[in-house]
């Protein structure tokens, strides 16, 4: 590993504070960046996260997909853990924490739109930042690339109405915009050019492709890095004015995300799954899709809505905790594998 790869907690630790300071000592920057969206996905944002899973996108070897279909129980895996536990876990500790536990500290139309928030992360699995965790992981690239893809086609038709279940609700909008233009930026787009550059790099030789693989490597980690930074400096304010409410929202969320790794990793262990598709397989069911749900939350409840506010804490725990996640499977490696 380069000395980007070994010290990577430490970057996105400096990151989060650079963006938080960044964010308070010129908020007028950060908010004309944040105004740079379409659909409620940030174009540098998106930009950044093209950094990030470019590398990957160039490995996916497409005479190898085929063999796949005969490796049916990684993507299973990913599909139940995604559809038929993480939404209802996420229901469930939204209700336990904000009803019960937390309950003389939150009133009840806060704790009830915080728990909206939660599920709403629960119902929405991660498209874009799946392929860097899997990279990170040493993940087998083109089984990745299979899980997200159905993970996205299942999210068309049930995100809606398991949502409109949790939230006991029957209008649910799925912005479709936000959902369509998210898939084409984070997958479509970046799969289209890697798979161009990597034909193009066959071609010359038949080491061109890992040369520029590991010449773009740590480019994906200043990818990360700077997303980081854009993502608590547009949150900053809100770090500073209510660290107790975003500490509270956190716990939870924190619990679910551990929690839904160690299930998803006991059936693949269970599954007797290889270590390169046991890894991503269960980080897929734990990151989350944030964009979308935190454009239903802004759609269904309001911008300043203590269920918008969840969705973005959402974003803020997100990296630091995949990343110890990331570490967990690293050191969980077989030495054969």
């Amino acid at each position: 590993m380069g000395v980007f790869e070994r010290y990577l907690t430490v970057w996105v630790g400096l990151g989060i504070l650079a963006g938080v300071g960044l964010g308070l000592a010129v908020p007028s920057v950060f908010q004309a960046v944040a105004a740079m969206e379409i659909a409620q996905v940030n174009l540098v944002v998106a930009v950044f996260i093209w950094v990030m899973i470019y590398p990957m996108m160039i490995q996916i070897d497409w005479h190898a997909m085929k063999d796949v279909g005969k490796r049916p129980q990684g993507l299973l895996l990913t599909l139940g853990v995604n559809w038929l536990i993480k939404p209802f876990t996420m229901a469930a500790l939204g209700v336990l924490f904000f009803k019960f536990v937390f309950a003389d500290w939150v009133d009840p139309q806060s704790a009830s739109e915080y728990i909206a928030g939660m599920i709403l992360l629960g119902v929405a699995p991660c498209t874009a930042m799946v392929f860097v965790w899997s990279q990170l992981v040493k993940g087998d690239a083109n089984y990745t690339l299979v899980q997200v893809s159905v993970n996205d086609l299942i999210m068309v038709v049930a995100f809606a109405p398991i949502a409109a279940f949790l939230l006991g609700v029957t209008n649910v909008t799925v912005p479709w915009e936000t959902l369509v233009l998210s898939t084409v930026l984070y997958v479509v787009l970046p799969l289209l050019a890697g798979m161009a550059t990597r034909q193009m790099l066959q071609k010359k030789s038949s080491h061109a492709v890992s040369d520029l693989v590991g010449l773009l490597k740590p480019w994906s980690v200043v990818g990360l890095i700077a997303t980081v930074v854009l993502l608590f400096g547009f949150q900053a304010g809100t770090i500073v004015e209510k660290p107790g409410v975003i500490a509270l929202i956190a716990v939870p969320l924190i619990i679910q995300t551990y929690s839904i790794f160690f299930i998803a990793w006991w059936g693949a262990k269970l599954l007797k799954l290889p270590h390169n598709i046991a890894g991503p397989a269960c980080l897929i069911g734990t990151s989350n899709f944030f964009e979308l749900a935190v454009a239903v939350a802004i759609s269904l409840f309001g911008l300043n809505s203590g269920a918008a506010l969840a969705t973005v804490v959402g974003v803020l725990v997100e990296v630091p905790v995949m990343l110890s996640l990331v570490a967990i499977v690293n050191a969980w490696k077989p030495k054969t594998a």
